[in-house]
């Protein structure tokens, strides 16, 4: 077949329209008229001979020819942008892009100041931070949309092979209360102590509630006996609702920072009981990694880890090695 029948265009407004679920949400999204955005979905069927939408229903619907052009042009275009990020990296060693990912507690609280730091040495470097749930997160770095991230929950299990997951830094999850609470003037509480409490949690099909679970488990408190008053949808609401005297919470000693320094919150530890749980790192060796990712991971990951943490299983040779040593060896045999 000498000339292909899709653009790339073409299939930027599958994609949308795919993702929105309407031709005019999507033409929105793409900032281009509904028209235009029909006119382009008509001539891409004509050209492939196969309808991509069953036009019956109040929402568009993917044919089976539509999933799978989907499918494909979904990796075409990450791959399109792979490219792109690619020879901007041989062209300004100093700009380029950085897509970062984490779940919700670590993109909240721990990847901004990450960024931050980062951003104070490369200003020139455009940063994204995708937070989504852990799930999400392991398939976006799977797919090559984020180059790295940093995550609470579990990969899941058709990831493990395909991604490096390391154990990055150990977060603390602290038990917090009422600073007017009886228990707060107390120096220790015991592990017993925390069945008389009435507490605040997350959504139980949370991941984050998952994993304090079973940590909480692990440090053989019997989260059966925990008297869950109410489930909240995000950490900030359990922060203002234990800080209203509502009940208490465990949360993670990052989130709490600015409340204990402004001494509007209680953390009351456990005696005999150290509440942790482990944040790991992820990455696909088989993507292409750009410089900015490149000085990410050496320069401000260290700081932020676990003494002792392993920096050395972060050095694999980007994908693109073979198409940068081709152009070396081009400019080479040029200057021969």
């Amino acid at each position: 077949m000498s000339d292909l029948p899709f653009t790339l265009d073409q299939l930027r407004i599958l994609k949308a329209i795919a993702a929105e679920g309407s031709f005019k949400r999507a033409a929105d999204s793409l900032y281009v008229s509904q028209p235009a955005v029909s006119l382009q979905v008509q001539n891409l069927e004509r050209q492939l001979d196969v309808p991509l939408f069953d036009r019956g229903g109040r929402r568009a619907q993917l044919t089976e020819a539509g999933h799978l052009l989907l499918s494909y042009g979904e990796k075409i275009l990450t791959l399109c942008q792979e490219t792109c990020r690619a020879i901007e990296d041989l062209q300004n060693l100093q700009g380029g892009t950085l897509i970062v990912g984490a779940s919700q507690t670590t993109g909240t609280y721990l990847l901004p100041q990450m960024i931050g730091l980062f951003r104070q040495k490369y200003p020139d470097v455009a940063v994204q931070l995708h937070v989504h749930s852990t799930r999400r997160t392991a398939w976006s770095v799977a797919n090559g949309q984020v180059d790295l991230a940093i995550i609470g929950g579990e990969v899941p299990a058709e990831l493990q092979e395909s991604l490096e997951v390391i154990p990055y830094a150990e977060d603390e999850l602290a038990l917090i209360l009422p600073v007017f609470h009886p228990f707060a003037k107390l120096d220790t509480i015991q592990r017993d102590d925390l069945y008389k409490l009435q507490f605040i949690a997350l959504d139980s099909q949370s991941t984050i509630r998952k994993v304090i679970d079973q940590v909480l488990t692990r440090c053989e408190i019997d989260t059966r006996r925990l008297k869950i008053e109410m489930e909240l949808n995000s950490i900030e609401a359990i922060k203002n609702a234990v800080q209203s005297g509502l009940g208490a919470a465990f949360v993670s000693l990052s989130a709490i920072a600015k409340e204990l320094q402004m001494d509007v919150l209680h953390c009351t530890p456990i005696e005999g009981v150290v509440v942790k749980r482990t944040l790991w790192l992820i990455f696909n060796p088989n993507r292409y990694r750009s410089k900015a990712a490149e000085a990410f991971s050496k320069e401000v990951l260290p700081q932020f880890a676990t003494p002792g943490w392993n920096q050395e299983v972060l050095k694999v040779p980007p994908l693109v090695t073979e198409v940068e040593e081709d152009v070396r060896d081009r400019s080479i045999s040029t200057q021969a």
